[in-house]
């Protein structure tokens, strides 16, 4: 039999943006229930699994879920040797276990969070109907169902810009502590990686949604030249992949009858459009969420417009930058010209190009 459920906020989507946001709304005293489509919190892992080390949206990584440390960057633009930057740090993390941290800490703070359960519908009076049957009311429903987010399409808000991805995780086969980014003319709309994890190296992929068909060999082609430059081993351990919004912000709140909406995370579209980041912004937007969602629930009537300026102040302007760089570059493959070396060096963020007006 099917049970008609009430709480103060329903949370769409457990990763770092809902477990933020629930722990938030938890802290509070609210009555706070979460529901994710997955089986086991950050399983099937589809990140790249590293955090940077950004001015201002420094993340608390917990140590249990930290690999290793990244000491600089290294570019590579088709032929060209390597470019070294050592100012964009960072971590690489193991993300399921990250993400079981930050729900072990909602949890803790009194977080009603459920896996397994997938949101089938939200009505235009803000009611979810969850797959077990159950529907629910809440007075605020959050959106942290990542960048094909139910929530949003409920709102009238999607991601239409999506980058494509594909990885595999593969023996390393010696110590590396530099991401090395890889930028081609035929890597469209994105760009290759190599992300070193302790024994293992995460190598991968991002195109534009039309060039997907290519990502399997890119990946492959990828994979082949490390190997033969003797820095990672044949053998793939795990495949990987998933999509990233990279349109810019969306608007992140809405209303369905009486019910306010917030949408955080990949669901927001905060995910950088250049370089995919989108765990520090998953996090950030996640507990200014939680705490938007609170003083909802305690009558601010302002509360969404206000967690709105506060998205913009923290990710606007890096944002736009990266949606003006993104759009500059399509252009090129869009008049069916191969970018040329100082196009491709404009759109990523280690060369001093791409921070010129």
């Amino acid at each position: 039999m099917s049970a008609n459920l009430s709480c103060d906020v329903l949370i769409v989507g457990l990763g770092p943006a809902g477990c933020r946001a629930a722990a938030e709304v938890a802290a509070r005293g609210l009555e706070v229930m979460g529901v994710d489509r997955r089986r086991y919190p950050g399983e099937p892992v589809q990140c790249a699994e590293f955090v940077p080390a950004l001015l201002g949206q420094e993340l608390d990584t917990p140590s249990a879920a930290r690999r290793q440390q990244i000491t600089e960057m290294a570019t590579f633009v088709e032929d060209e040797p390597a470019y070294y930057r050592d100012d964009f740090r960072g971590q690489m993390i193991d993300r399921a276990e990250f993400d079981r941290q930050l729900l072990t800490n909602a949890r803790a703070r009194g977080a009603d969070c459920r896996f397994g359960t997938v949101l089938r519908s939200l009505d235009a009076n803000g009611v979810a109907l969850l797959s077990d049957g159950a529907r629910v009311t809440a007075r605020v429903v959050v959106g942290a169902d990542g960048p094909r987010s139910g929530v949003g399409a409920a709102i009238g808000q999607v991601n239409l810009h999506l980058v494509e991805t594909r990885q595999v995780t593969v023996p390393l086969s010696q110590p590396h502590k530099a991401t090395d980014i890889f930028l081609s003319a035929n890597l469209v709309g994105g760009y290759g990686w190599m992300f070193p994890k302790g024994a293992f190296a995460n190598i991968g992929a991002g195109v534009a949604t039309a060039a997907k068909a290519r990502l399997k060999k890119l990946v492959a082609d990828l994979h082949a030249r490390l190997v033969a430059e003797g820095r990672v081993g044949p053998g793939v351990i795990r495949h990987t992949g998933g999509a990233i919004p990279v349109g810019g912000m969306l608007t992140p709140f809405g209303r369905l009858g009486a019910a306010q909406v917030l949408l955080a995370g990949d669901a927001a579209g905060l995910a950088n459009p250049i370089t995919g980041a989108g765990i520090p912004a998953a996090v950030i937007s996640g507990a200014l969420a939680g705490q938007a969602a609170a003083a909802l629930v305690a009558g601010e009537v302002d509360a969404a417009a206000a967690y709105e300026e506060e998205l913009t102040d923290v990710f606007g302007a890096s944002l736009d930058k990266a949606v003006r760089r993104r759009r500059s570059i399509l252009a090129v493959h869009a008049e069916n010209r191969t970018p040329k070396l100082p196009e491709l060096r404009r759109t990523w963020i280690a060369y001093p190009e791409y921070w010129a007006a």
